[in-house]
């Protein structure tokens, strides 16, 4: 019998040079690996790149292909650099196996499209799309969050950046500290900044009350998102100074 032949091709809309993203499915036969689920961003502006997309389970030995390549130049197609998931057997069962790629070298104001390709026995599953640099900055969070009192309503909370925002002279960050306080089991939270220094004196809180306190890391221009927050960070309140 013949091998069945299917092709699904599904165009989200370009609006105003915004990211394209096409998804696209071909089926040999069986059961074809899903469209990998790619998210990009830039750790380190503008020097580190990645890419990851999570691993399925419970299908056939998939392998991938991941290429990109400048938008509005001559098609010269460039590798990127696969890194497998690590199936490190102490995690945890729930979590998922990512893949990575690393896309080095990459140019300012440039449009680039990303395509990952998923394939199987079962057929090959592509995801696409284009983006610019500047558009998918994401520090990773600050680290050495500390917070210490010296008195009965105030606290001082300092951190550092990412140690891998290598270029912090030229592209410096700018800092949201978000605290969450818990008042007669209703819990609230605050969001302060942004903060161009790594440290914020905060005055006026109320004693005896425990807070929690993160800190999240974005571009000072605005480019791309805040980081995800850092771990939190606990601290009670004394009723009276110590």
């Amino acid at each position: 019998m013949a091998a069945m032949l299917v092709t699904v091709t599904l165009l989200l809309c370009v609006l105003g040079g915004q990211a394209v993203d096409l998804l696209r499915a071909t089926v040999t036969s069986g059961v074809p690996p899903p469209v990998p689920r790619v998210h990009c961003w830039c750790s380190s502006f503008p020097n580190v790149t990645l890419c990851s997309w999570p691993e399925p389970s419970h299908l056939p030995q998939t392998h991938y292909i991941a290429t990109y390549s400048e938008r509005h130049e001559p098609p010269i197609t460039n590798n990127c650099h696969l890194i497998p998931p690590s199936h490190d057997s102490s995690s945890s069962s729930s979590s998922e196996q990512l893949w990575h790629c690393e896309l080095p070298n990459l140019k300012l104001l440039t449009d680039y499209i990303i395509n990952v390709t998923a394939v199987n026995s079962g057929g090959s599953s592509s995801y696409l799309s284009s983006f610019m640099l500047e558009d998918i900055v994401k520090p990773d969070p600050p680290v050495d969050v500390q917070v210490s009192s010296d008195s009965t309503s105030n606290l001082l909370v300092k951190w550092s950046p990412p140690s891998n925002w290598t270029n912090l002279h030229i592209f410096p960050l700018k800092y949201q500290i978000m605290y969450q306080q818990e008042n007669r089991g209703t819990v609230s939270s605050v969001k302060l900044g942004p903060f161009e220094r790594t440290e914020v004196e905060l005055k006026g809180l109320t004693p005896g009350r425990v807070y929690g306190f993160q800190v999240c890391a974005k571009e000072l221009l605005d480019l791309g998102k805040c980081s995800n927050w850092s771990s939190p960070v606990n601290i009670t309140l004394q009723r009276t100074k110590p």
